[in-house]
């Protein structure tokens, strides 16, 4: 199955997206259907997606979640959940099938050491309970508090969107890539091949600008916990969904069939439980 295990989709007559706060914004201030997204799938052979929130918002992820029942490719939901909520175990338990896991703006919070307060860490022990997955929304500023995160936490399987976020506009390399291998080094965190070229010049990057980060990504974590993800349509910004793709393919290319494989598919369905069933030893769905 091969998998863009990163999307979103919004619609602003229903509700703002807070994070669109500026000019920068324009060209994607409209609604995005699942419908925009199909024929862009189709081309480059793609099966399932995971469907991520991008509203801080309950009733965004009871959207979500009534796509991915209804037929189409979003295989899974990266929902939204107040992790600070003492009845967390109560409120994912009620929510419908679906949601493979929640995300939380981390990079907006004034607080670097956010994931570390006690209550979110007790958050995120609820998902592991429900058997979930955690998506890291993270600027190099939080890499340190989501090491913390990630390893008081072996139970519960996290993933780094965007690979964090690298600087690749400044062309910066550290502490950024020294951080992504101290959390690569903790066996429950994969990392997402996603959201790279909108941290470049968004009107003039190039793929030899890009592809040292994305190999780093892929040289610390290795193949089999790497995914890849569009991060469409926030990707138009800089790129279309086929340069995302061909970019991707660019930093795999040295692979074997089979780590190729796992970067577009496997490794998403293994830790989102999607496709295929997760391996015994892996925490999550």
């Amino acid at each position: 199955m091969r998998i863009d295990a990163h999307h979103h989709l919004w619609d602003l007559s229903r509700r703002e997206q807070p994070w669109m706060d500026g000019p920068w914004a324009d060209p994607i201030r409209r609604g995005y259907a699942l419908s925009d997204l199909t024929p862009h799938l189709a081309e480059h052979g793609i099966d399932g997606t995971v469907l991520v929130q991008s509203s801080s918002s309950y009733e965004e992820t009871a959207e979500l979640l009534a796509l991915a029942a209804g037929d189409g490719p979003v295989a899974g939901v990266v929902g939204w959940a107040d992790l600070r909520d003492p009845a967390l175990a109560e409120v994912l338990a009620a929510l419908p099938a679906g949601l493979v896991g929640i995300r939380h703006q981390v990079q907006d919070e004034p607080d670097p050491d956010w994931l570390t307060r006690p209550d979110v860490l007790r958050g995120l022990g609820a998902l592991a309970g429900a058997g979930l997955v955690y998506d890291l929304l993270v600027t190099p500023r939080e890499l340190p508090a989501a090491h913390t995160a990630v390893r008081a936490l072996p139970q519960l399987a996290f993933v780094l969107d965007h690979a964090g976020k690298p600087p690749v506009v400044t062309g910066e390399w550290q502490p950024w890539a020294d951080a992504v291998t101290a959390l690569a080094a903790l066996p429950n965190v994969s990392c997402k091949l996603s959201g790279l070229v909108t941290e470049a010049d968004r009107e003039a990057w190039r793929p030899q600008q890009i592809l040292p980060y994305a190999r780093h990504v892929l040289d610390a974590f290795g193949p089999g916990r790497v995914m890849f993800g569009s991060d469409w349509p926030v990707c138009t910004l800089a790129a279309g969904y086929e340069d995302v793709v061909a970019l991707a393919e660019a930093a795999t290319g040295q692979l074997a069939a089979a780590e190729r494989s796992d970067v577009f598919g496997g490794t998403a369905g293994r830790v989102y439980g999607i496709g295929t069933p997760p391996a015994p030893d892996l925490p999550g769905r």
